[in-house]
C-alpha cells in the first residue's frame, strides 16, 4: 500500500450514478480505498470496493469524518452534481484549505433545470435557501429577470410560490424541475398561483422567468447610500438621540468587517440599528442579527429596516452573551454596547466568529478602550486600533466652522483559521 497523500478528491456525481461519469471520474472512485458522501448518493457508488462513510449531516462531525478520512491512501468524497455549486466542496475548502483538495465537477442539476427549460442561466439570479430565511431573497427575486431557486425542506416550492404572491411578486412563469437525471424526473410549468397548491418533491429546483413588460423595483428609494448615511436619517429615541453611531465611525467599521454579500452578520448592542441596516445593505443575500435588550430600541430597528427596505436584518431581544447561543455562526461581528460584561461578550463573539471573519468594537471611554484591548489582545494576538476624532463642517453666513464630533475609540480583530481545523 501507497503512502497516504493528505488529499481529497471532491467527485461530483449525478442521480444516473457512475454510467454519468467520465472515464476518469470512475476510475477514481473505483481505485478509492474510502469513499464519503451523503447517505442517498452513497447508493449510487454502492459497488464500488472502497469503504463507505456516511457523512453527519451537522457539517463540523462531518468535517471531522472527513479530516479521519484524509489519513487514508486515496479519500473521495461524492457529492451531488456540481461540488463549488451550493455543495459540501466550499464549506470543506473554507475550513481546510484549497491545496487539501481535487474537485471533478459533474453537472449541476441547477444547469440541467435551465437546459430543460431552454432558458440561458448566465443572467439569472442563482440561489438557495438551504439554512436561509426567506426575507434574504425576497428583493433580489423582485428585481430579477431570471431566477434559478434551490428550496428548502422549510422553504418548499408552494410556500414560497404563497409568499411570493403575498408580496404582490406574480409576473414570474414558473417551472418546478424534480428528481432531474433520474428516471422519474419531472418538469411542471405554470402560473405561480396554480403551483402554490401542489406538493413536490424535495429534490427539486425552481426556475423563475419574468413575464414580458413587467416591470418592478425593490422597496426603498435610492436617497439612501450603501452605507456611512447621515444620521439623521436614522429613526432614533428620546433621550438618547444622538448615542448612534456615528456615520463616519459606521463608514470605517463597516469597511473593517469585510462583509460580503453572503456574509451572516452580529450587531450587538445594535441601538437603533444604524450598523445593521447597512450592513445588510452590503450582506444583501446574507442576514444581519441586530442584538438588542431594550423594547424601545427594537421597535426602532424594524423601523428603520423597513424605511431602507432592508428585509435581511431580524431584531434579536436580549442580552448578550446568553442571547447569542441562539444565533448561527457570524462571518462578521460588531460589537456597539457591551455594558458591564465586555470580557464575556467579546469572547463569546469572537469564539463563534467563522475563520478568516472580522470583529469591531467601538468604544467611547478609555476605561473601556482597555478592557476591549486586552481582552482582544488575549483572543486574536494583533488588533488594530483607531482614535477617530472628526470635526463636520458647518457654513455660518459667509464662512465654514468645524464643529467637533465626540471623540470615540475603534478596535478590530481577524479569527485566523485553526491550524488543527
Amino acid at each position: 500500500m501507497g503512502e497516504a497523500t493528505g488529499r481529497l478528491v471532491i467527485v461530483g456525481i449525478g442521480d444516473d450514478g457512475l454510467a454519468g461519469l467520465t472515464e476518469s471520474a470512475r476510475r477514481i472512485v473505483h481505485e478509492a480505498d474510502v469513499i464519503l458522501g451523503a447517505g442517498s448518493t452513497l447508493r449510487l457508488v454502492e459497488g464500488e470496493p472502497g469503504r463507505k462513510v456516511t457523512l453527519e449531516a451537522d457539517m463540523p462531525s462531518a468535517l471531522r469524518q472527513v479530516r479521519e478520512a484524509m489519513a487514508s491512501r486515496r479519500p473521495v468524497l461524492v457529492s451531488g452534481g456540481d461540488p463549488l455549486f451550493y455543495g459540501v466542496a466550499r464549506y470543506l475548502c473554507d475550513r481546510l484549505g484549497k491545496d487539501q483538495f481535487e474537485v471533478v465537477p459533474h453537472v449541476s442539476s441547477m444547469q440541467l433545470a435551465f437546459a430543460r427549460v431552454k432558458e440561458t442561466w448566465d443572467d439569472a439570479y442563482l440561489t438557495s435557501l438551504a439554512g436561509r430565511p426567506f426575507e434574504a431573497i425576497v428583493d433580489r427575486v423582485r428585481t430579477a429577470e431570471k431566477v434559478g431557486l434551490f428550496s428548502s425542506d422549510d422553504n418548499p416550492p408552494s410556500r414560497i410560490f404563497r409568499e411570493l404572491l403575498d408580496r404582490g411578486i406574480d409576473y414570474f412563469k414558473a417551472y418546478v424541475c424534480e428528481n432531474l437525471g433520474s428516471p422519474d424526473e419531472r418538469v411542471t410549468q405554470g402560473e405561480m398561483a396554480d403551483l402554490a397548491g401542489l406538493e413536490f418533491d424535495p429534490l427539486n429546483v425552481m426556475i423563475l422567468i419574468r413575464k414580458p413588460n413587467r416591470p418592478d423595483r425593490a422597496k426603498g428609494g435610492s436617497r439612501y447610500r450603501l452605507f456611512g448615511n447621515p444620521d439623521y436619517l436614522f429613526a432614533q429615541s428620546q433621550p438618547k438621540q444622538g448615542l448612534i453611531t456615528q456615520a463616519e465611525v459606521r463608514s470605517i467599521a463597516l469597511s473593517q468587517l469585510d462583509i460580503r454579500p453572503t456574509s451572516v452578520v452580529w450587531d450587538i448592542g445594535a441601538g437603533s440599528g444604524s450598523v445593521a441596516i447597512e450592513a445588510a445593505q452590503l450582506a444583501s443575500q446574507g442576514m444581519v442579527y441586530a442584538v438588542e435588550p431594550e423594547a424601545g430600541d427594537l421597535a426602532l430597528i424594524h423601523a428603520n429596516a423597513e424605511a431602507f427596505g432592508v428585509p435581511n436584518v431580524r431584531p434579536v431581544s436580549g442580552r448578550a452573551p446568553e442571547v447569542l447561543a441562539s444565533l448561527p455562526d457570524p462571518d462578521a461581528v460588531f460589537v456597539g454596547g457591551t455594558g458591564r460584561q465586555v470580557d464575556a461578550v467579546l469572547s463569546a463573539a469572537f469564539a463563534r466568529l467563522g475563520p478568516g471573519g472580522r470583529l469591531a468594537v467601538n468604544v467611547a471611554t478609555i476605561d473601556g478602550l482597555a478592557t476591549a484591548h486586552r481582552t482582544l489582545k488575549a483572543l486574536a494576538g494583533e488588533v488594530q486600533i483607531w482614535n477617530v476624532a472628526i470635526a463636520r463642517g458647518i457654513e455660518q453666513m459667509d464662512r465654514v466652522r468645524f464643529e467637533a464630533v465626540n471623540p470615540t475609540f475603534l478596535l478590530a480583530v481577524t479569527k485566523e483559521p485553526d491550524v488543527n481545523d
